[in-house]
């Protein structure tokens, strides 16, 4: 396969390296975030510096030359991003991470598609019964209407998910993803939302769209172990079982903006002064109760996304394939520790009081992020919970994704 030439400067291939070059954006991200908002698409000159600092393809395998870093990453990177942009983040993880799911499709797919545009940008939505798929020669028909296909603006491919209907009627549909041009769906503008605005997770529509075999995956080819892709991308990464480590892929962002509000008031009430009294606030104990009450859920929050990441690594670099109840874990806990930081954004918008209402202020904003991320089925606690619970009851999992 021929790769074409990166937009990037030289991707990096070391974490250290990545994580700099995210900083180095901040504050552009913090300037850009408002226009952003009421564009409601993550600006062209972000899409820039996410291409040239080598973050897009963070997951990508080396030998097309990305970074393929360690599932981890997606926590430590989008965290950085969201203390300025909590939508910069957010699209940025939504399309590199199809880079990662790339890496699991037939070697015919990945050469298409990266073999034209090494940078190509994905968005997907993997709302399964959205879509409807039936076999035809030579790969398979689709049709549906899919909803928040975050980035789906910035993007020229899309990974739709849609059932696959048994033609003898006895068995139960299929779950597949399909990869579909731009040239084939319509994109219908309906992201007009209260928080993660500049994401543009609009839905997007197909009428009886051709997807040849190799563009398909079945969703149980990513649960865990080998995949198509197994043959060129034998790392790892690649191993991993999607819908097992499907938190760690956002739940940075809302680390990130919690991170990043906790900062901003941290370093506010240091000079701040009752209006009323004249007293310093920073001496006040409620505050500092407060202050840490928030810090302690982040720092938990970072330590529990961050150590499950990395189980899941060891499992599949020893060759494993985790067990239904490390999945479930892994989904409970990736809600629970963004309750956590969701609980910590409250505290600390809480804290600022009528200050924190203004629009001038970052603070809302990160306040409806906080809100708008934690909305997201996978941080859902009554769900997750229940997915939780019952494995642990020794129950079946109700989703045989898992």
């Amino acid at each position: 396969m021929t790769i074409s030439a990166s937009r990037g400067t030289g991707t990096p291939s070391t974490r250290e390296a990545l994580l700099d070059r995210a900083r180095e954006l901040l504050p552009a991200l913090r300037e850009r975030a408002a226009a952003a908002e009421e564009a409601r698409l993550m600006p062209e000159e972000t899409v820039r510096d996410f291409h040239e600092s080598g973050l897009f393809r963070m997951l990508q395998p080396r030998r097309v030359g990305g970074s393929e870093m360690e599932i981890g990453f997606m926590v430590e990177s989008s965290a950085v991003i969201a203390r300025a942009c909590a939508s910069s983040a957010w699209s940025m993880v939504n399309l590199a991470i199809h880079h990662f799911m790339l890496g699991m499709w037939a070697p015919k797919a990945q050469d298409e598609l990266w073999g034209e545009d090494a940078d190509v940008l994905i968005a997907s939505s993997l709302v399964f019964p959205a879509g409807k798929a039936k076999r035809v020669k030579g790969g398979f028909e689709l049709s549906g209407r899919w909803p928040f296909s975050s980035g789906v603006g910035n993007s020229t491919w899309n990974m739709l998910a849609g059932m696959v209907a048994d033609e003898s009627g006895d068995a139960q549909p299929e779950a597949r993803l399909f990869l579909v041009p731009d040239s084939d769906y319509e994109v219908i503008e309906t992201w007009d939302a209260v928080g993660l605005c500049a994401t543009g997770s609009h839905d997007v529509k197909a009428e009886g769209v051709f997807v040849p075999e190799h563009r398909t995956i079945r969703a149980a080819d990513m649960t865990g172990g080998p995949t198509p892709g197994s043959e060129v991308n034998p790392g790892p990464l690649y191993r991993l079982p999607l819908y097992g480590i499907a938190p760690y892929v956002i739940s940075g962002i809302p680390l990130g903006n919690a991170l990043g509000a906790w900062e901003l008031h941290t370093d506010h009430l240091r000079s701040r002064v009752s209006s009323y009294t004249g007293a310093k606030v920073s001496d006040f104990q409620a505050v500092q109760i407060k202050l840490a009450d928030a810090k302690s859920r982040i720092d938990a929050a970072e330590r529990l996304m961050l150590a499950n990441c990395a189980e899941a690594m060891r499992i599949a670099r020893n060759g494993k394939v985790p067990d239904i109840e490390t999945k479930a874990k892994w989904r409970g806990d990736g809600a629970f520790s963004v309750k956590l930081c969701t609980e910590a954004t409250d505290i600390v918008f809480g804290l600022a009081g009528g200050a924190g209402l203004y629009e001038k202020s970052p603070l809302q904003r990160m306040f409806r992020d906080a809100h708008a991320g934690n909305a997201h089925v996978l941080f859902h606690m009554d769900v997750v919970g229940t997915l939780y619970g019952r494995v642990s009851l020794g129950l079946p999992p109700e989703s045989p994704l898992l």
